[in-house]
């Protein structure tokens, strides 16, 4: 069906090219079109099989309407953080959005002006914030060199540090942001913060290019008091960045956990590099906080509008431009080790997730806790298979579990018998079963009063059980 002529400044229709077009009417335009072509999506018979599943989209056809809804999503992206609400509705223009049902969060085709629903992705917004305030803030460490009495040389390694740290970061929004419009698979995830922190390692390797750690008391009798370890600094400082993003990425699915978790690590960040601002590594600590401070306020104002119920959803792509942003402050800060333990919660999640990460165990695309509509609470989801499908090692795995209560099994499931249900092993399951079914706001709440207990505990190794394992 063909779309109306857009208005111009002077009157409605396209009679020449002495028409000047608003861009507030063609804005206004572009909207009404995109909105008419979502209905008519939405009002389109569901392809068979499709239940509604976050990796099931119903796109339009392309074509003009395609052509608008690119250039309209242009014409929107940007903004302060403020511009959350005002943007949902561009993010639909780029069919970014999920449906609420109830507190739950399930993918559907339908625009966020309708009824329960809100836009997803909106991590790129905080993103772009933030990119926009340190683009701004590059000349600020650099002052003093514009007056050429008090500048003696330039400082190249730190410039080349901050436009590296920035590059690797726009890199991994704007991978974050495909892998919520593309649905990319898992074996992609784990590639492109690989790729992405190739900047962050070429500027390591230029500025510092220093490989040797200093090796911990109790194995100094063997590898002695330094060791070089080469090139496997560098994989360990690829995979810090694979983890960090992935980590928060499968710590997630309730509204306000993965900016909440975020906040929490940020803020701890913070907190330590202004205790170590007056220790020997000053300016490896106000380094951080150039990323830290825009990354904890942008983060709190996406948390203002993500928290329950939510109004948006911040997608992969805040998840991995929240991973990025801390693995480029702990490896070009320095305390790598440090930053990790601050993921305490993070990494007891991904040991307990590892059965079925790596499909030991079946592990479904999407393991968010079930919504039951009866109740409103959130309880535990469950994987589905036949006990012959598993491994000797998959059963061994699952036998332990199951005596050890960290996993809920129910056998003989189905009307033959034949499959097993077995929780998915997350943390937000393992929470829901130590406490039953739970509300999705108090369950938010007590997930990020464990990202609190772990940043106290990491606190305390820091600064006390270290003396155990290095001379301070």
């Amino acid at each position: 069906r063909a779309s109306p002529s857009p208005p111009c400044a002077r009157g409605a229709g396209l009679d020449g090219p002495s028409r000047v077009w608003s861009s507030r009417a063609l804005r206004r335009f572009l909207r009404g079109s995109v909105r008419a072509q979502v209905r008519r999506s939405c009002s389109q018979t569901p392809p068979r099989g499709f239940r509604g599943a976050p990796d099931r989209l119903l796109l339009p056809p392309r074509g003009r309407d395609a052509w608008e809804i690119e250039n309209a999503f242009a014409l929107g992206g940007g903004g302060d953080c403020s511009f959350v609400p005002r943007l949902q509705a561009d993010c639909v223009l780029a069919l970014v959005y999920v449906e609420q049902a109830g507190s739950g969060k399930a993918a559907v085709n339908c625009s966020v002006h309708l009824s329960g629903s809100s836009p997803e992705s909106q991590g790129v917004i905080s993103g772009a914030v933030f990119l926009i305030i340190l683009f701004c803030f590059i000349p600020v460490p650099f002052l003093s060199c514009f007056v050429e009495e008090q500048c003696k040389a330039f400082p190249h390694h730190e410039f080349v540090a901050l436009i590296g740290s920035l590059l690797a970061i726009c890199c991994m929004i704007f991978l974050g942001f495909a892998d919520d419009v593309l649905n990319l698979r898992w074996r992609h995830k784990l590639l492109l913060p690989t790729m992405a922190s190739l900047p962050l390692l070429m500027v390591y390797f230029t500025n510092f290019g220093n490989t040797t750690i200093v090796v911990p008391k109790p194995f100094r009798m063997l590898l002695g008091m330094h060791l070089d370890l080469g090139i496997l600094y560098y994989v360990y400082m690829g995979m810090l960045a694979v983890f960090c993003t992935n980590a928060i990425n499968i710590l997630a699915g309730i509204n306000g956990l993965e900016a909440g978790q975020s906040l929490v690590i940020a803020a701890s960040i913070i907190t330590f590099n202004i205790i170590e601002l007056n220790g020997d590594y000053r300016d490896d600590h106000t380094f951080s906080l150039y990323f830290m401070i825009p990354f904890f306020f942008t983060t709190l104002g996406l948390l203002y509008h993500n928290w329950y119920p939510s109004r948006v959803f911040v997608g992969d792509t805040f998840c991995y431009f929240a991973g990025m942003t801390f693995a480029v402050v702990g490896i070009l800060g320095h305390f790598s080790k440090t930053m990790l333990l601050f993921f305490i919660p993070q990494v007891l999640n991904f040991l307990y997730s590892l059965p079925q990460l790596l499909h030991i165990i079946p592990c479904p695309r999407h393991r968010l806790p079930r919504f039951n509509h009866e109740t409103g609470k959130l309880e535990m989801s469950y994987s589905r298979f036949k006990p012959k499908s598993l491994s000797p090692l998959g059963a061994s795995i699952l036998k332990m579990s199951e005596r050890l209560r960290i996993t809920d099994v129910h056998r003989g499931v189905d009307k033959d018998g034949e499959y097993v249900e077995c929780s998915n092993m997350t943390l937000i399951n393992l929470v829901i079963k130590l406490i039953g079914p739970t509300p999705e706001r108090t369950l938010t709440i007590l997930l990020l009063m464990i990202q609190v207990g772990g940043s106290i505990v990491a606190f305390s190794i820091r600064y006390q059980l270290v003396r155990l394992f290095y001379d301070i």
